[in-house]
């Protein structure tokens, strides 16, 4: 038919028309009947017309209440955020929607064209809707579904009735509108709650039921913002293809393809193990079963277990991509007849779970202190990227020698194999910056360990034992009524626990007094009858308020046993002591370095201690010295370490508390340029580990391992060396050389016994400032050098 012949007849339809229309007036004006009839027909018509005139005028000019555009045309959705070690190494990625983001340009053709396919074919022609679509959902229409609803109005059973309206005819850029912008209309669709008041609404809702009024306002809304969005585009961009091209690269990074991943670059990498950017025309197949995916992921993400409707799918894309002329027919013949290869996953393990949680924790507290920009929240949408203190390295070293302790205590107590748990925790002396940490064993339970469980270095308080001792050591010597060699008493001794208990005799380990010693003597074989004596005649003030100025911030009980190690710490609080006790910089632990946003401005950087602590160093060189000879005098608890196989100078401290159910050691290098290594073994119901498993027995050679590992390895440089004056004088003590002598009164005398209920009291006592070394000693001093050799005799390890 010619287009003249097709006029022609349009003319002649539309003269009919008016002419039916003419009759159709002239019987109902004269037949009452027949108006009442031609009036409501005429009305029930009109209705729908006028509600298709005012949508159309709402989609095409209402520009009111539009969502803010900016962040659309930015695109920043929620990627993942990343904790990095202190070498950019990624030690976990977290994210509600792990996404990669891919350029428009990055898109392989063959994925461009696979997506147009399975979604949208004339995407590139149309203005964000295809109204072709129309005239085939209204045929869908489910005229059933429409009466049925007359029919269950009131009915208990109408929230069960089917859908008027089907599913399907959207556009990429519809799908995308309402996924970045209308997903809480989206996702109550099908509620049978109304989701919009007004006439209208309730009006729609009593002709075609609430969940149809909900679908059709929708999608009404869908398509206003649509056309505004694609209109938009093309002011940004310049011309309606580059507006185009953006739309397809966000509804690329954007789609939810199944298995948490957002996106075809990160669902590529998760089905297949390949970059998108690598996909060729052979990946033709890959690309069809991706681009199948979003329709909906419950049903079309392949699994091992189902291959059969993502393998269907693949293939009806396929012939579409052959349809489209975008893949020749032989080429698609040989993708469906490959069969799906999907990528393995083994589950990964953290190497530094308890790290990343104490990370999370101290974001937490950033972000109420610092300000929201840099919340957890940010970090889960890929906002922000934290970057930690923690060497991963050092991580790897602290681990395996964990394990590696346990299992020695285990062949000890095969009964205990795979529930004996505890901690470790590496600190850099200078900051206290967390280096390493490890919150517990790898797999417990059969289980492997995550950020999200227990973390036993900050969360579980137990008692520190004798590791408690050097504190009330450094609280006496601050004092200055006694030093290393003032002889102290190693005698029975008792305590008075609370009024309405009898006194409590003190045993040491050995269940041996060995009369007046040095101090010296008493701290290195840690007599407990001494450390109760000394913290009698300091007063219980002066020990607490030690305890908290090196640092342990949980409340400790009035009770002389507290010098034993009765009131619980964290591992953290401890190490954190013994780090201020070995390198005399006063700072809080930390394990956040910086932190960037997503240009990779930085927006949070740590600023440790601006100077070192000022005072008299008497107090602080005095428990260094001490804790010095806790490794080299042979009666010491920790003399182990005094090894030829063991060239690294350190000062420590071992501790056991009661019934052998904690095992400790605490030791450190010397000055800033050191670091402290703490750990502690123990079961988690506060079981015995079984007699003599002493801090020395079942913690040092963890200890002893990560120390020797991390030096032989040179991660943190060089072992520090002790000052000149410390050896010599433990030299000196060992050829017994040194003259003890009296203590002087102390600042705070053994009074009226206090106890537990007593309440805390200000400190009486004159403290001295802790202090420290301000410099490093002049390379030239003479200090000891430590050689290892092995069974061969070639040198193996040096601090020269």
């Amino acid at each position: 038919m010619s287009v003249a012949d097709r006029m022609l007849s349009t003319h002649d339809f539309i003269r009919q028309f008016r002419a039916l229309l003419r009759k159709a007036f002239v019987a109902a004006k004269n037949n009452r009947t027949a108006g009442v009839v031609f009036r409501v027909v005429v009305g029930i018509a009109l209705v729908p017309l006028v509600f298709g005139v005012c949508t159309a005028f709402y989609v095409n000019f209402n520009r009111t209440n539009l969502p803010d555009l900016d962040g659309f045309i930015r695109f920043e959705p929620p990627t993942m955020g990343h904790v990095y070690d202190a070498n950019g190494h990624v030690l976990i990625e977290l994210g509600r929607e792990r996404r990669d983001i891919v350029r428009y340009e990055k898109i392989p053709d063959v994925v461009r064209d696979a997506v147009l396919s399975a979604e949208d074919e004339d995407f590139f022609s149309h203005s964000g809707v295809d109204y072709s679509v129309f005239l085939r959902l209204l045929a869908k229409t489910n005229i059933r579904a429409l009466v049925a609803h007359f029919s269950t109005v009131g009915r208990e059973d109408a929230s069960n009735r089917p859908s008027v309206f089907p599913q399907g005819g959207s556009t990429i850029t519809e799908q995308l509108v309402r996924g970045y912008f209308l997903q809480k209309l989206s996702s109550t669709k099908n509620s049978n709650s109304l989701q919009h008041g007004g006439i209208l609404p309730h009006l729609l809702a009593f002709v075609i039921g609430v969940p149809g009024t909900n679908k059709l306002l929708l999608k009404i809304e869908t398509i206003r913002l649509s056309l505004w969005i694609e209109g938009e585009m093309r002011k940004q961009y310049g011309s309606k293809r580059r507006a185009k091209e953006e739309i397809l690269a966000r509804y690329v990074n954007f789609v939810y393809l199944g298995n948490g991943r957002y996106g075809f670059a990160a669902a590529s990498d998760y089905y297949f193990h390949q970059p998108l950017e690598t996909f060729t025309l052979d990946d033709a197949g890959k690309a069809a079963l991706l681009a199948g995916i979003p329709k909906s992921p419950s049903e079309y993400a392949p699994t091992v277990e189902d291959l059969q409707k993502p393998t269907r799918r693949r293939n009806q894309i396929l012939n579409l991509m052959v349809k489209n002329q975008f893949l020749p027919a032989e080429a698609a013949q040989r993708c469906k007849l490959a069969p799906i290869r999907l990528a393995a996953h083994d589950v990964e393990p953290v190497e530094a779970p308890a790290a990343v949680e104490t990370a999370l924790e101290e974001l937490k507290h950033l972000g109420r202190d610092v300000g929201s920009e840099i919340a957890i929240d940010q970090l889960l949408e890929g906002h922000i990227q934290v970057f930690s203190t923690v060497d991963y390295r050092i991580q790897h070293i602290a681990n395996v020698a964990f394990e590696n302790g346990l299992k020695i205590y285990e062949r000890r107590h095969p009964q205990s194999r795979g529930v004996i748990q505890g901690s470790v925790v590496v600190l850099r002396n200078s900051d206290s910056a967390i280096i390493a940490e490890t919150g517990g064993r790898q797999v417990y339970k059969g289980h492997p360990n995550r950020y999200s469980d227990y973390n036993r270095v900050t969360q579980s308080k137990r008692q520190p034992g004798s590791a408690m001792k050097p504190i009330v050591y450094l609280a006496a010597f601050r004092q200055g009524a006694l030093d290393l060699d003032t002889l102290v008493p190693d005698e029975p001794i008792s305590v008075v626990t609370s009024r309405d208990r009898p006194e409590k005799w003190i045993a040491n380990y050995d269940h041996q007094f060995e009369g007046m010693i040095t101090a010296r003597q008493a701290l290195a074989e840690s007599r407990n009858a001494v450390a109760v004596w000394m913290v009698q005649q300091i007063g219980l003030d002066s020990l607490l308020q030690t305890a908290r100025d090196v640092g342990i911030r949980t409340t400790l009980r009035r009770y002389e046993t507290t010098a034993l190690g009765a009131s619980e710490v964290t591992l953290l609080e401890l190490a954190n002591a013994y780090r201020l006790m070995a390198g005399g910089m006063p700072a809080e632990p930390h394990v956040i370095d910086k932190i960037q946003d997503t240009r990779g401005e930085v927006v949070y950087t740590y600023r440790g201690p601006g100077s070192f602590a000022n005072g008299n160093d008497f107090g602080l060189a005095m428990i260094q010295e001490g804790l010095r000879g806790v490794v080299r005098i042979p009666s010491g608890t920790a003399h182990a370490l005094d090894s030829h196989a063991f060239p690294v100078a350190v000062m420590g401290k071992t501790g056991t508390t009661n019934n052998f159910r904690d095992a400790l050691f605490v030791g450190c290098t010397f000055g800033p340029n050191g670091i402290t290594v703490a750990v502690r073994i123990g079961f988690d119901d506060n079981r015995s580990l079984g007699a003599n498993e002493s801090g020395a027995l079942a913690a040092l050679p963890v200890f002893r391992e990560i120390m020797l590992k991390v030096y032989q390895e040179r991660l943190v440089g060089p072992a520090p060396r002790f000052p000149v004056e410390m050896e010599e004088n433990i030299d000196a003590y060992l050829r017994g050389d040194l003259a003890p002598n009296d203590a002087t009164a102390f600042a705070n005398p053994l009074g009226v016994p206090r106890f537990a209920d007593d309440g805390t009291k200000n400190c009486s006592a004159k403290v001295i400032p802790l202090p420290t070394y301000r410099c490093e000693l002049p390379g030239d001093q003479p200090y000891t050098i430590y050689r290892s050799k092995n069974q061969s005799g070639r040198s193996i390890f040096t601090n020269e």
